[in-house]
């Protein structure tokens, strides 16, 4: 099967339909302000080689900042994201632009931060993204490491040298979490807007980023090129923007903000939220096929044992959501939060005071870190400790994870 086509193209066609970026009139009402802000300025992206990292890359550029260092602890990415830099003929790159392949955990970065001295910005992209990623006490250790431990850590060093800007990117599904993931990214923004007072701290939560790296549309182009099936839940609605205007979104959230400030896109729960299924039957309508439904994995696995593409059929199996924290439709905000929808065109911001001062914090966040090295720990009991850190965590559970599925 050929599936090289282009891809942005198909994004705007089929997944967001838009043919212009969402943020374009925020981009050009405020096109002065980031001009200012960016202009001859130095960026430390942190995970900067994944989807939104390096789209909040490619967004500063025609700004022109006049240093960018990029850390990803992934030096495959790191090696495409600079060749895909130095090889687009439209981007004019600063003269200081490094990449180090470090994990910001670590004390090689603390030493990095040091002899850098002040970055004008900071972002902070690296996190554990999956739903799947709880699916036992090893990987929910390793992503509450990342995303709450490693971000106050960071958060500590860079108040020593403060920067102009901080933001790190959050995830819609902070926002009334069912999993752990969302529990991890609700405690993450508790722990920047303590530091609001101290330097400028912002966050966006987010829609899906269409086909972004890991994403079930990025895997839809792997199955494919291996001829094995499509699978996907046909019950869960997502809000979907394109990788660039995920890079813009979060340009925008870092430098518009006041500090303390959650942005997220504005977008019409009526109109925009698609499927899974959806993405899958448009994508192989496009690639020229129809799609040949099964009832089961085992099923769409014996279709692809004997694909015939001459037939213009694909097997694809959908099914009901059956697995832990999946929510079945999307949201950016809580009632209860201190929002507002009239501030800018295409962005919704979220107002906050921080609920706990530094001191509090960096207390209350060791003490998690004790209570998650105890012996013999469940994944349960883990659930149990986070709720009495984040009292809007509702954990979903089915008894079952991601990877036990295709």
């Amino acid at each position: 099967m050929n599936y090289n086509f282009n891809l942005h193209n198909f994004i705007n066609d089929k997944v967001t339909e838009r043919e212009e970026s969402l943020f374009h009139e925020d981009l050009e009402s405020n096109k002065a302000t980031l001009q200012e802000a960016l202009t001859g300025k130095s960026l430390l992206v942190i995970g900067g080689a994944g989807t939104i990292g390096s789209s909040f890359i490619k967004a500063s550029l025609p700004f022109l900042p006049g240093k960018i260092v990029v850390v990803d602890h992934n030096e495959n990415a790191l090696a495409e994201l600079i060749r895909d830099l130095r090889s687009n003929p439209d981007y004019q790159l600063p003269n200081d632009l490094r990449t180090y392949p470090i994990d910001f955990g670590s004390i090689i970065f603390e030493e990095l931060l040091k002899n850098e001295g002040k970055f004008n910005i900071v972002a902070n992209f690296a996190a554990h993204k999956h739903v799947r990623s709880e699916k036992d006490i090893y990987s929910i250790k390793a992503m509450l490491q990342n995303n709450v431990f490693n971000s106050l850590n960071l958060l500590n060093l860079l108040a020593k040298n403060p920067p102009d800007h901080f933001f790190a990117v959050s995830t819609d599904k902070a926002a009334n979490p069912v999993n752990v993931m969302g529990a991890s990214k609700k405690l993450m923004e508790q722990i920047i807007l303590a530091f609001q007072n101290t330097f400028k701290v912002s966050t966006a939560r987010f829609a899906n980023v269409a086909f972004s790296n890991g994403s079930l549309p990025d895997a839809y182009l792997k199955r494919i090129a291996m001829g094995q099936p499509l699978t996907s839940p046909k019950d869960i609605r997502r809000y979907f923007i394109s990788p660039t205007e995920s890079g813009q979104l979060c340009l925008l959230a870092c430098i518009l903000s006041k500090s303390g400030n959650i942005f997220f896109p504005k977008l019409d729960m009526n109109k925009e939220l698609k499927t899974f299924t959806s993405i899958a039957e448009d994508l192989l309508a496009h690639l020229g096929y129809e799609a040949d439904y099964s009832d089961s994995e085992k099923e769409a696995k014996e279709k692809s044992k004997n694909l015939n593409h001459a037939l213009k059929k694909y097997p694809v199996y959908f099914f009901e959501s059956n697995t832990s924290g999946e929510k079945s439709f999307e949201e950016f905000y809580t009632e209860e939060e201190n929002y507002a929808l009239d501030k800018h065109k295409t962005l919704g911001v979220i107002s906050t005071n921080n609920e706990m001062d530094l001191e509090q914090t960096n207390t209350e966040i060791a003490k998690l870190k004790l209570q998650l090295n105890e012996a013999k720990l469940s994944k349960e009991k883990i659930i149990s400790i986070l709720s009495s850190y984040v009292s809007s965590f509702q954990h979903i559970e089915k008894g079952r994870n991601l990877d036990q599925s295709m």
